[in-house]
């Protein structure tokens, strides 16, 4: 896990939802934690403070210990020291690169080579962002025991958040987007009465 953490740690830019899909490689890949597992890690990383990569470092470093050695590691102990040492793992090298390049990019802003590089990282950041959001659309998120009425509820959900969020409505005589975490709210009732 500290080498997986450490790769993404120094390759991962472009923030969490750029992070995804090398996150989901490291870890989904070689068997320590499963899709379904995954898809639960970020929904669970999305609705917690703080970024999301952190947030997912530090969950699936407490329960990739249990999974992966087949019970063996699944005390609390194994969780605490596999959360701390992805969360350090997942930061410490961005840390010091930001530091370096900060310093470096003041240095030389006005240069259009450092003009051109970011030119060319803005589609790739773009890219990685929009293959996350392409990774999140499958079965597990959608409709983890292949029911097809659970899977129609469930594009109908994301649609309609899509939409209240997207799309500017009529509230109180303006027009504006509808708040995210009230879409949250509504969206997690209305999961409740269908699911429950």
């Amino acid at each position: 896990m500290i080498w997986a953490y450490l790769k993404i740690g120094i390759f991962g830019f472009g923030g969490g939802y750029a992070m995804l899909s090398l996150v989901e490689r490291s870890v989904v890949g070689p068997g320590w934690i499963s899709e379904q597992m995954f898809t639960d890690i970020v929904a669970i990383s999305q609705m917690t403070p703080g970024p999301i990569g952190i947030n997912s470092a530090t969950y699936i470093g407490y329960v990739a210990p249990g999974q992966v050695s087949g019970g063996t590691l699944a005390s609390p102990l194994w969780g605490f020291l596999g959360s701390l040492l992805c969360t350090l793992t997942v930061t410490v090298p961005s840390f010091f690169l930001v530091i370096k390049a900060s310093h470096f990019i003041r240095k030389h802003n006005e240069s259009g080579v450092i003009k051109a590089i970011f030119a060319g990282l803005r589609p790739v950041l773009i890219g990685l962002i929009a293959s996350a959001a392409i990774m999140l659309m499958n079965w597990e998120n959608f409709s983890p025991d292949h029911d097809t009425r659970t899977l129609v509820s469930s594009i109908a959900i994301c649609i309609t958040a899509f939409c209240l969020v997207y799309f500017k409505i009529n509230i109180r005589g303006k027009r504006r987007s509808m708040h995210p975490i009230l879409v949250i709210c509504l969206m997690g009732l209305a999961g409740f009465i269908l699911y429950y």
